[in-house]
């Protein structure tokens, strides 16, 4: 089985995406929804997906559970939000009905570069490992050594890097992204979607030899058993159709093992999401 553990789907009549600001997004700025996705993954050979949160919304994680049980088991797993400092997240995360795989929170738009470290964030963090969940970080470089620090923390809690902590790929920037994935990578519960890394690029122009010196790191820390393809389509349309996507990551797989591959593409989404 082939999966795709990273892709989003929002209503934008229901309600705003507050980070779709400024005339670049222009492109994503409209809704988009599983109907569109899904050609694309049968074009593909993509059998499952797991949908990811974009908006801080209890509302829309409901609404993502009520969309993945209605597609036949295409949308495997959903990764929603949650307030991890609220005291009643125990009883809220139950009343989450449906393929709850993980939690996230948007913690590169926090000022605080530490957030990750709050006693209450911590608590909450407990709390999602308690219920059986994954936790995907959406961090940048400057939250690298909170997300550390927090992973090595909590070993009871399964990690998943999104878009492999943004490294500065269109500036060429390799230190200290390289040091701290790998920092990362020494930690066994802390999982890397190999993501997103098309839109840290230059979006007009990139090449995927740009793109493959990050990709291979991330292999090379994590190794395919805690690696996992996604596309984070449609943000990734910015900068390149879901087919470009998948061919650098099966570029980046080239060499590897049958087994190894369908790791990457598949089983350790599978394992780590407990899907």
């Amino acid at each position: 089985m082939r999966i795709d553990a990273h892709h989003h789907l929002w209503d934008l009549t229901r309600r705003p995406q507050p980070w779709l600001t400024g005339p670049e997004l222009d492109p994503i700025a409209r809704s988009f929804d599983f109907a569109e996705l899904q050609p694309l993954l049968d074009r593909h050979g993509i059998d499952a997906t797991v949908v990811v949160q974009s908006s801080s919304s209890l509302d829309e994680t409901r609404e993502l559970l009520a969309v993945a049980e209605a597609s036949g088991g295409r949308i495997a797993g959903v990764v929603g939000w949650a307030d991890l400092t609220d005291p009643a997240l125990p009883d809220v995360l139950a009343s989450l009905t449906g393929p709850l795989v993980g939690i996230r929170h948007q913690v590169q738009d926090e000022p605080d570069p530490w957030w990750l470290a709050r006693a209450a964030v911590r608590r909450g963090l407990a709390t999602v490992a308690a219920a059986g969940l994954a936790y995907d970080l959406l961090v940048t470089p400057r939250e690298l050594p909170a997300a550390l620090e927090t992973a090595a923390a909590l070993p009871e809690l399964r990690f998943v890097l999104d878009h492999a902590g943004k490294p500065e790929i269109a500036s060429g920037g390799w230190e200290p992204w390289a040091a701290q994935l790998a920092a990362l990578g020494a930690l066994p519960n802390v999982s890397c979607k190999l993501s997103g890394l098309v839109t840290e690029a230059t979006w007009a122009g990139w090449e995927p030899a740009d793109l493959l010196p990050y990709a291979r790191h991330v292999l090379d820390v994590f190794g395919p058993a805690r690696t996992l393809f996604g596309s984070d389509w449609p943000v990734c349309t910015l900068a390149a159709p879901y087919g470009a996507v998948l061919a650098v990551a099966e570029s980046a797989a080239t060499g590897l093992s049958p087994s190894d591959r369908a790791a990457l593409f598949g089983t350790t989404a599978a394992r780590v999401y407990g899907l």
